[in-house]
């Protein structure tokens, strides 16, 4: 059994009176945590956010009514809960007229979980957002040679608890992935009225991970306006099958300042989405994969350990760039990502060097990426 990482915070908050909150996209293995952490309770209640009758009964939930229901079970497990109507103010009433029941609640929305339960339940929860397996997990679960070994086949088939563990079935199984749970939660939302120019866009965006994403193109070459645009970008972000990075800048006058990049958080969705499974020696993009792989590891290892790091690209006018930076605690560090370890002797450039003469520059290569990942 793969360890999680935020097993033992969430282990930790049990009985603890607050609501424990997990977040992340479907099939990320948010139950199968809860079900390794609770497995040998006897005083647990499951309930799915999906299904129609919990819908109904939390609707209509009184106090008195959900202590007849819950009985002696001492754990409320709720799955999918931003599917469920005003939830945050129905797991309030738990919290406070039912206060010896755990509540933890799971969902694969930000955009809608999160906007329901940050005020009715402000003091009253911990929240974790959780990824598809992480570089780090899997090193804990094997060792570091064997997982960098596999560096790879991750880039291909990227980190989603399914997949990593059905070993030749990746193919189908990043199929049903990337054509029902992904979308399962986004095309129900009321602002999604254009299902097949969402599912372009995405496409659009995995086919351009590591360069610059202009809104007004990528409308163009869709059919929709740049604010449209914008705001499904901003949905398939706080749905956890993207991230965004901005640009990097303290106001010279030569640096990019409304500027971003889009990046998926696993590589096996985004290969699917764009209908490329091929090994890495046929392909013609193995360093957008490398630089996507890299950051995106590194986001998820600074999320696990609460970094308080701010996470950018840096690019000038005259085309000087560099893959990625970091800011936090004053300090400014530099990394550009090569898969070809023959060209880990590249530069920073010197206009980045006298802009910021403290900062750190560092390449990233399949051979040192354990100082960047661990």
């Amino acid at each position: 059994m793969i360890e999680r990482t935020i097993k033992d915070n969430v282990l930790s908050l049990l009985g603890s009176k607050k609501a424990i909150i997990i977040i992340g996209a479907r099939q990320v293995g948010k139950s199968t945590l809860l079900q390794q952490i609770l497995s040998n309770r006897q005083d647990v209640m499951w309930l799915n956010g999906d299904d129609y009758d919990i819908q109904e009964l939390f609707a209509s939930m009184t106090s008195t009514r959900i202590r007849t229901i819950l009985g002696n079970k001492k754990i409320l497990v709720l799955d999918e809960a931003q599917r469920i109507e005003d939830v945050g103010i129905r797991l309030k009433l738990i919290i406070d007229q039912v206060p010896d029941v755990q509540v933890i609640a799971t969902g694969s929305s930000s955009f809608e979980l999160t906007a329901k339960v940050n005020e009715p339940l402000t003091g009253r929860k911990r929240e974790f957002l959780m990824y598809p397996l992480s570089f780090s997990e899997m090193v804990n679960n094997t060792s570091f040679l064997e997982e960098s070994r596999l560096i790879p086949h991750r880039m291909i088939y990227g980190y989603y608890p399914e997949v990593v563990c059905d070993p030749g079935n990746e193919r189908i199984l990043l199929k049903e992935l990337s054509e029902s749970y992904l979308y399962k939660d986004i095309l129900s939302l009321d602002s999604i009225n254009k299902p097949d120019k969402l599912v372009r866009l995405l496409k659009a965006l995995a086919l351009q991970i590591g360069s610059q994403v202009s809104y007004n193109e990528i409308g163009g070459l869709i059919g929709l306006d740049s604010k449209t645009v914008e705001r499904y970008i901003d949905i398939l972000e706080k749905s956890y099958i993207i991230f965004r990075l901005n640009s990097f800048s303290r106001n010279h006058r030569n640096e990019l300042k409304i500027s971003r990049k889009i990046y998926f958080w696993d590589l096996g969705i985004r290969n699917a989405i764009i209908g490329n499974l091929a090994q890495i020696e046929n392909r013609t993009d193995v360093g957008e994969l490398w630089e996507n792989f890299a950051i995106s590891e590194r986001l998820k290892k600074n999320s696990y350990q609460t970094s308080f790091a701010q996470s950018y690209f840096w690019r000038t006018r005259q085309q000087h760039e560099i893959d990625y930076i970091e800011e936090e605690d004053g300090l400014i560090k530099a990394f550009e990502f090569k898969w070809n370890d023959r060209k880990s002797n590249v530069k920073c450039p010197p206009s980045f060097t006298s802009s910021y003469p403290s900062s750190t520059f560092c390449v990233i290569t399949p051979k040192n990426i354990e100082d960047f990942l661990l």
